[in-house]
């Protein structure tokens, strides 16, 4: 049996501090998904239209808050 490891709120907030975004402890995904996209308006930030990209894959391994933190901000903002 095959056990997948699931994208969590965690996971997507470390994704996005590894880039370089700041994000407060305990964030939850739609918070993370706006400071990225307000972020990424203001400076850019290198490497986050790739992690959208890759997240955007992998929808099925991905916790229904996350992706619709993903899908609601940083899809559409990043277009």
């Amino acid at each position: 049996m095959m056990i997948a490891d699931l994208i969590d709120g965690e996971d997507f907030r470390n994704r996005l501090v590894a880039l370089g975004i700041r994000i407060p402890e305990g964030a939850c995904p739609e918070t993370c998904a706006r400071m990225a996209l307000l972020k990424h308006v203001e400076v850019g930030v290198p490497g986050l239209q790739d992690l959208v990209r890759e997240l955007s894959e992998q929808t099925d391994v991905m916790l229904p808050s996350v992706r619709q933190a993903l899908e609601r901000y940083l899809l559409p903002g990043l277009r």
